[in-house]
């Protein structure tokens, strides 16, 4: 089997899978659960992006969320009506509280200005590694919250911006986080992101062997903001609700503990991950409101929902340090697992009198 046929092999079966998951949601869920699996197809496509760049690079990303709400605030200033905007926006700079823009001229335009901001950040952040490149990251998250908090005639600051179009669905974002993981496969399986973890396994020796480093961090840098974008405007036309809160350390850790405990290495891990912690953190909400549970009432348990997330991260450093699926994407598992169990088949036969 052929490299691009495995690709196209693998993304297929984690689209299939993500594909049932949206779809039984919208055909036989309840508005609420609809809601909690939107939500979840918004993180899939987060941590996707966080693949991208951390999965290749080996370098821990925490400014990722900022993409997201740059992108965010883009698309509900451009497209919330002026009669909106005339109150909540009525000092905002650039005349923006006159201007309504059309909503694929405004999804186009907040995937612009991200990626704009993407391109200079980008330009400073690939010439770092190690610790001083994680600590550039987590500056720039920072930085953007601060400009979202305090910039009130632009963005309410710590208000809630209101009044942004509801058109996201559930099945365009499911749509979408499946069109993710054949960009995310495919970049991985490239020629660029074959390099680029070669160069993350031994910097030494990839530059000797001509490989440029920097330039394939840039285009991992990139492509994962783009997909951090895209879910932003997702969030922003779902809710029709946003503030600064939304796109700062909580979201961060919960996307970072998602690709770590699927395994960063793989696209596999990324969906497997999400999965994991997404039901997960659906039970034990389910748990802290101390339900009654055949015929036996629970007491209420507040912070079961941190304490679950703190506790499969460490297990899964202490058992699993590379994640549930590890570096392996799913084709890969199914072919080892095939090729095990006919080694132990002949093994069997050559033992038999």
């Amino acid at each position: 089997m052929t490299i691009k046929r495995s690709v196209l092999l693998g993304s297929a079966v984690l689209g299939l899978l993500i594909a049932v998951i949206g779809v039984s949601a919208f055909v036989f869920a309840e508005p609420y659960h609809q809601r909690i699996v939107f939500t979840f197809m918004v993180n899939l496509i987060i941590v996707l992006g966080l693949q991208v760049f951390m999965g290749n690079s080996d370098i821990t990303h925490f400014g990722h969320i900022g993409f997201m709400g740059i992108a965010a605030y883009a698309v509900a200033i451009l497209a919330t009506p002026v009669a909106i905007k005339k109150s909540a926006l009525a000092t905002a700079p650039f005349g923006l509280s006159g201007i309504e823009f059309p909503l694929p001229v405004a999804i186009l335009g907040a995937i612009v200005i991200t990626m704009v901001v993407a391109f200079f950040v980008g330009l400073v952040m690939v010439r770092q590694t190690g610790v001083p490149a994680t600590i550039a990251t987590l500056a720039f998250l920072v930085v953007v919250h601060v400009i979202l908090l305090n910039w009130v005639d632009l963005t309410r600051g710590p208000r809630a911006f209101y009044g942004i179009p509801i058109k996201a669905s559930l099945l365009g974002a499911t749509a979408i986080a499946v069109v993710g993981v054949l960009i995310a496969r495919l970049f991985r399986d490239s020629h660029w992101g074959v390099q680029l973890r070669a160069s993350s396994e031994d910097v030494a020796a990839a530059a000797a062997v001509g490989v440029r480093m920097q330039r394939l961090r840039f285009a991992a840098w990139m492509l994962s903001a783009f997909f951090l974008a895209v879910a932003g405007i997702l969030f922003a036309l779902f809710v029709g609700t946003i503030s600064p809160k939304s796109f700062y350390f909580d979201l961060t850790f919960l996307t970072l503990a998602m690709l770590i405990i699927g395994g960063m290495h793989s696209v596999t891990g990324a969906v497997v991950g999400s999965i994991v912690v997404a039901l997960g953190l659906e039970v034990m909400r389910f748990l802290e409101n101390g339900p009654e549970i055949a015929g036996v009432e629970l007491p209420q348990m507040f912070g079961l929902t941190g304490f679950y997330l703190g506790a499969v991260i460490v297990l899964g450093m202490a058992f699993r340090s590379e994640g549930i699926v590890g570096p392996q994407e799913i084709e890969e598992w199914w072919m080892r697992r095939r090729q095990k169990a006919k080694s132990d088949a002949t093994s069997d036969e050559a033992l038999q009198p």
